[in-house]
Parts: structure tokens; sequence; C-alpha cells
């Protein structure tokens, strides 16, 4: 008779999430792993089937995540500029362990996402979520007056999940928040340029 599993698959796969994104994949050992999740090394291969397909649902967990509260932040405001602003400025205004640890996303395209078919679907599939989200925000910040209507809001929207990928490396590489702030104001500033 089979033993049924005795953990939280969720809670298990946000604990390796952030081993993940702290210590990025090849630095990983499936050893750091088990100890984070609280697992036995079978009950990892049996659940998971290996440290990729783990490292692949980490992965979604946490774009599932950010993705939820990107749209909430970006949802906060009556105006979008705000909201947008709000969003960017959470970057800067996050704690220094968590500006040093970056964006698991960004972290995985730079470690992986060139060379791993799989890790590159997910992130494509993920960008192309925020792709959408930021180019609703930029149309209504310009149906609403705030943003240039001449922008081609596809652009612009190109142009943020950039910036955002930008600063969020910049966080994790120790640049001051008050520079990064600075970044920010600056972006907005471009897109209200008429």
């Amino acid at each position: 008779m089979a033993r049924t599993k005795e953990f939280d698959r969720d809670e298990a796969v946000r604990r390796a999430m952030v081993v993940f994104w702290e210590q990025g994949y090849e630095a990983t050992s499936t050893d750091d792993l088990l100890r984070a999740m609280g697992i036995g090394r079978q009950s990892m291969y049996d659940t998971f089937g290996d440290k990729h397909g783990l490292y692949l649902e980490a992965l979604r967990c946490y774009q599932t995540e950010y993705g939820a509260n990107m749209a909430e932040c970006l949802r906060s405001h009556a105006s979008p500029v705000a909201a947008l602003r709000q969003f960017l400025l959470s970057i800067p205004g996050a704690t220094p362990k968590e500006r040093a640890r970056g964006c698991l996303s960004v972290n995985a395209t730079a470690e992986l996402g060139h060379t791993d078919k799989e890790v590159a679907t997910v992130l494509q599939s993920s960008g192309a979520l925020g792709l959408g989200m930021l180019e609703r925000i930029v149309r209504e910040a310009q149906h609403k007056g705030e943003l240039n209507p001449k922008l081609d809001a596809r652009i612009a929207a190109s142009f943020l999940l950039t910036s955002i990928g930008g600063l969020r490396l910049g966080a994790k590489a120790g640049t001051p928040p008050e520079t990064l702030r600075a970044v920010v104001d600056f972006t907005l500033a471009g897109l209200k340029a008429q």
C-alpha cells in the first residue's frame, strides 16, 4: 500500500522557491532543498521528479505570486500613473535583503534563460502576462490624459517591462535606493513628455 504524502506541496514549493531565489539554480544542492522543504529525498523525487522539475514549479509559483501582486498594485489607484509609480517604487522601497535577492525571474533569465528551453518557456509566458498588464495600464493612462497619447502602448509597455528588470538588477547589484527612485521618476517623465 502506497504511503500518502505527509507534507504541504504548495508550502514545500514556496520554501524551495526562496532557496532558488537566494542561491540560484546551479548553486542550490538537493540537500539545500530538502532541508528547506523539510521532506525526504524520495518524497522530493516522487513529487517533483528532480531538482529541475522543482525549479520549474518554484519559478511558476513565483510568477503567479508576483503577477498577482503586480496586478493588485496596478489597480490600487484611480490614477494609472500613480499606480504604476507606486509599483515601480516598490523596487527601491524593498528591504535591503529583498533588494539584494533581486527578482527570481530576472535571476532565472540571467542564469538559464538562454540555455534551458523549459525555463525560457516559463519566462516567456510570464513576460507576456506582465507585458499585457503594462500595456493595459499605459492605454488607461493615455485615455485619462496622464501619458502621451502618441506613444505606441505596446512599445511603452515593453520599455516599462525592461525598465522593471533593470531596476531589479540594479537593486540586486547594490544601486542606492535614492538612485533607483530617480530612475523611476526619469522613466515616467519620459512617458509623459508630449
